[in-house]
């Protein structure tokens, strides 16, 4: 997909990749950039910034997308490209239990990680599969393809929202449709500040979220359903299927040497 005239929404957008989203859109010529976020004032600055609209959203309810959805078709016309961007990540309570985490830190990660795609794929799907055109981009995470040491919601959540982007990868190619997972490691946003530098998924670089955008930009014109920001995610996939205890050893060592 070229984003050239293209009307693009993307949820949370008040900072991090989101907002290096929007603006990176609308440096490639984007007819209009809808930023959505709970933050709303964050989401208003950011459509400012980028002569867009803003809208605010919680994308774990599925009434609020729908609605955002549908005052972008009404008042703006059919949304060519829905980066479900919006996510969170909570640790263990306990490092030393990874099943520490308190039936609300599931039920909250679950409802944005995983719901908040589900909830966007059915505000968008009517419209798109009516045009026979559209594109879906859902911001993953590479613990969705490996893990999350630290975390067993997020590495939970995210490995369910790939499985959800190669359902629709899957079941919506025919209509028109094309879906792409944005699969980064370590990017300098909100959820990566502070963490400590062992931080096995900061061991690769910690990229900008520009870098981020660049690479979002170069995979949705090639129409890639995997988009690796980092690219030795990649060679981890390949360790991963080709010798899965092999490479539960290799993680099991990282999570030693994050502990120092």
């Amino acid at each position: 997909m070229d984003v050239r005239g293209k009307i693009v929404v993307v949820t949370g957008a008040a900072q991090g990749i989101g907002r290096a989203l929007c603006e990176r859109f609308h440096a490639e010529g984007a007819a209009k950039v809808i930023a959505a976020d709970l933050n709303a004032e964050g989401a208003a600055d950011v459509a400012a910034s980028v002569g867009g609209l803003a809208f605010s959203c919680d994308v774990s309810q599925a009434d609020e997308v729908a609605q955002m959805v549908d005052r972008v078709q009404t008042d703006i016309g059919p949304i060519d490209l829905y980066c479900s961007n919006a996510g969170i990540l909570d640790k263990d309570p306990d490092f030393d239990n990874a099943a520490s985490a308190p039936d609300e830190s599931w039920a909250r990660s679950w409802a944005v990680n995983v719901m908040g795609h589900v909830h966007a794929a059915r505000a968008v799907l009517p419209s798109m599969r009516a045009r026979r055109e559209g594109y879906f981009l859902a911001t993953v995470s590479a613990a969705g393809l490996l893990s999350q040491i630290g975390s067993a919601t997020y590495s939970t959540t995210k490995h369910a929202a790939l499985g959800f982007c190669e359902h629709l990868a899957i079941a919506h190619r025919d209509d028109g449709i094309r879906v792409s997972a944005l699969c980064p490691q370590g990017v300098d946003t909100a959820m990566a500040r502070g963490a400590d530098a062992r931080t096995p998924a900061l061991l690769d670089g910690l990229l900008s979220p520009q870098t981020v955008a660049e690479a979002v930009v170069q995979g949705l014109a090639a129409e890639r359903f995997l988009i690796l920001p980092h690219p030795q995610v990649a060679q981890y996939m390949r360790n991963k299927a080709e010798n899965y205890d092999r490479w539960l050893g290799g993680m099991i060592k990282l999570r030693r040497a994050s502990r120092g």
